[in-house]
């Protein structure tokens, strides 16, 4: 139990429960207190530091004492305060108790919230109440992206979930600034108490050998840095991917990390591609995880999933190039210790390079260990289907067979898994792809034999998510340890069309998938861009951050969710459809696309400059895509971008 100096020890403390999982010991330490709205209920004082509750990604609150099955309905539960935000949060909300603030008496329970404004707020998690902002630069406007990429927001600042260090009072953050005209990025280490630098903060910037031996350095103008930061090892790490798989002739996965205490680069970075050439000039291998964190095993090792490189389908070069794979790497980044990497000719690497099939839109958690079975990880991506993986040897790749646990189909997957315990202790996955949460048994549940095989059971699966965009959505479990009819999977669904662009958050009994409760908690009118937006369940209340709105769900709320604006007009024209032929040009192959419009109507684009200029998406019969570009005489449209777009027509734009 984490120490708390006796002087600050409230009235009505008491150790509810002590249970022992994964080898660790967790006291629930209840206290008795007022909530904010109108009712005493006894709530545990619960922080959430990091992505997913924690380094190992569970997404599991297991010390949620106030919201059960049996509370969380309609009737009962609503939205207690909402907070106007001045931009998109694509990141998850941190949860901090008992927090000084500078110039404010007492001890304050915090919620910090990031946005793509560059934006850092400190509020009151009770009420909402803006208690400290600071603005750490201007962000980079969507027009200086390669391509001009709109699988973002017209701001391109702090796209990544913060990590907090409790014990120094530290939030680590990076967002993304215009300097002197230039993308940069920076890490900051702000006090928790004023939101000031601690230290000075640090621009990232990195170098690699390549196969050939030349030098090949970061560039923070073709590089995005979505998924979420890890402390781990004395460390901060961060990952980076690429913007629409644009200028993917110079973009390529990083692996970053850094000193916690004096933010000083480490000595080794991880470059997951050097190789020098490749068929089409293509590269990337990229990390993004659509948000997840890099994971942490006990021992410090980290995990992540790579996704796309050369639609060729011939540069996989393990471990020159690691493209759609779960790799292992050394707290240290001087090692690869272990990967994965899917085979087979429908779901193989080569295929999924083909077809732009990233493995890597999942994450990937670490299993909390039993004293039967190997160590467990699970990951799943576009293709949807789940990998059990033994991390003391994760399989490597065999192009006759996948050597895993175990393969199981869960629906497309932009979306990450979660974890717990139930009432009969026996542990339990959460899988999130296409429109239903699925939960799974790890078998065997207790077993003495040492050899028993480990795989999953599916055990549930909900009602039918709204969701919309790319398949899939994140969840997140509270329960009170594991205590009977206390556990909730929660998710928040993507929305179904444009207007008025809903996002709907779900509440799941555990047992066995009943829907508790569903209603909007907020916006997202941004079509191209998925909402990757995990609810964070803490000390009796829900929080749902979208598009410029922060929604605070609890018991007897009496509010409906705040909607964000709708963005301001202006976008640029695009045509969208279905891919239904392609043709080469001369010295440009598949240089001439016939797309198939919702109307049904079709038009031939030019995709050379896009292909010349490294902005096109990889073209496949039957795969939706968005163009921007001017129609000639003829009605051709010449590309300037390609951009992949979402399979339901409902979702596309400016037609």
């Amino acid at each position: 139990m984490k120490n708390i100096p006796a002087m600050h020890l409230p009235i009505g403390l008491h150790i509810n429960k002590l249970m022992l999982i994964g080898g660790v010991a967790l006291c629930f330490v209840h206290l008795s207190m007022n909530q904010s709205n109108a009712q005493n209920y006894p709530r545990s004082d619960t922080d959430v530091t990091t992505y997913h509750y924690d380094s190992r990604r569970t997404g599991w609150n297991q010390n949620e004492t106030v919201l059960t099955t049996e509370n969380v309905n309609s009737s009962s539960f609503r939205v207690l305060h909402s907070v106007a935000l001045d931009d998109q949060v694509d990141a998850q909300p941190l949860v901090v108790t008992h927090q000084r603030i500078r110039g404010l008496r007492g001890r304050h329970d915090l919620l910090y919230v990031v946005t793509a404004n560059n934006t850092v707020y400190a509020l009151d998690a009770d009420t909402g109440a803006v208690l400290l902002t600071r603005r750490l630069g201007p962000p980079v406007p969507q027009e200086r992206l390669p391509g001009k990429c709109n699988n973002n927001g017209p701001n391109i600042g702090i796209t990544s979930t913060p990590v907090i260090d409790r014990e120094a009072g530290t939030m680590y953050v990076i967002p993304y600034t215009l300097e002197n005209g230039q993308p940069v990025y920076r890490i900051h280490a702000l006090d928790l108490r004023s939101l000031d630098d601690k230290v000075e903060p640090v621009r990232v910037a990195a170098s690699h050998t390549l196969t050939d031996g030349t030098r090949y350095a970061f560039r923070a103008d073709v590089s995005r840095q979505r998924p979420a930061l890890l402390q781990a090892n004395g460390n901060i790490y961060a990952a980076f991917g690429s913007f629409c798989d644009y200028r993917a002739d110079v973009s390529r996965g990083w692996l970053l990390g850094w000193r916690a205490d004096t933010l000083e680069p480490l000595r080794a970075n991880e470059l997951v591609n050097v190789e020098a050439t490749s068929p089409h000039n293509y590269f990337l291998s990229g990390i993004w995880m659509s948000g997840y964190g890099v994971a942490a095993g006990p021992g410090g090792a980290l995990y992540f999933v790579t996704g796309n490189s050369d639609p060729s389908g011939t540069t996989y070069h393990p471990p020159l190039n690691l493209q759609q794979s779960v790799v292992k790497m050394s707290g240290d980044l001087t090692e690869v210790l272990d990967y994965f990497t899917p085979s087979g000719p429908r779901f193989g690497v080569s295929t999924l390079d083909r077809r732009d099939e990233d493995f890597g839109s999942g994450g990937v958690m670490i299993v909390p260990g039993r004293r039967d079975g190997p160590p467990l990880a699970v990951a799943a991506g576009k293709v949807g289907r789940m990998y059990l993986l033994d991390r003391s040897a994760l399989g490597g790749y065999d192009p006759g067979t996948e050597r895993v646990l175990g393969v199981f189909s869960i629906g497309a997957c932009w979306c990450g898994p979660s974890f717990f315990v139930g009432a009969d202790n026996v542990r339990r996955i959460v899988s999130s792809g296409g429109q239903s949460v699925m939960v799974w048994r790890v078998e065997p549940a207790d077993s003495d034999e040492e050899d028993a095989a480990a795989t999953l059971t599916k055990e549930s699966v909900s009602a039918t998510l709204a969701t919309g965009q790319d398949p899939g959505f994140f969840t997140s479990i509270s329960s009170d340890g594991t205590e009977e009819g206390t556990a909730v999977i929660w998710a928040v669904g993507r929305p179904t069309d444009t207007s008025p662009a809903l996002l709907t958050l779900y509440a799941f009994d555990a047992r066995d998938g009943r829907t508790l409760f569903s209603s909007a908690a907020g916006s997202w009118p941004l079509p191209n861009h998925n909402a990757n937006v995990v609810p964070v369940v803490a000390n009796g209340k829900v929080y749902v951050a979208s598009y410029k709105a922060l929604n605070i769900f609890g018991l007897n709320g009496q509010l409906s969710a705040r909607v964000g604006p709708s963005p301001s007009a202006g976008r640029e024209h695009q045509t969208f459809g279905t891919v239904a032929a392609i043709q080469d040009l001369p010295g440009i192959p598949g240089g001439l696309v016939t797309l198939r419009t919702r109307t049904g109507a079709l038009v031939q684009v030019d995709t050379s400059e896009a292909q010349r200029e490294h902005a096109s998406e990889v073209m496949v019969l039957g795969r939706a895509v968005g163009v921007r570009g001017l129609a000639d005489a003829a009605g051709v449209v010449h590309a300037e971008a390609i951009v992949r777009a979402k399979d339901s027509p409902a979702l596309w734009h400016h037609e």
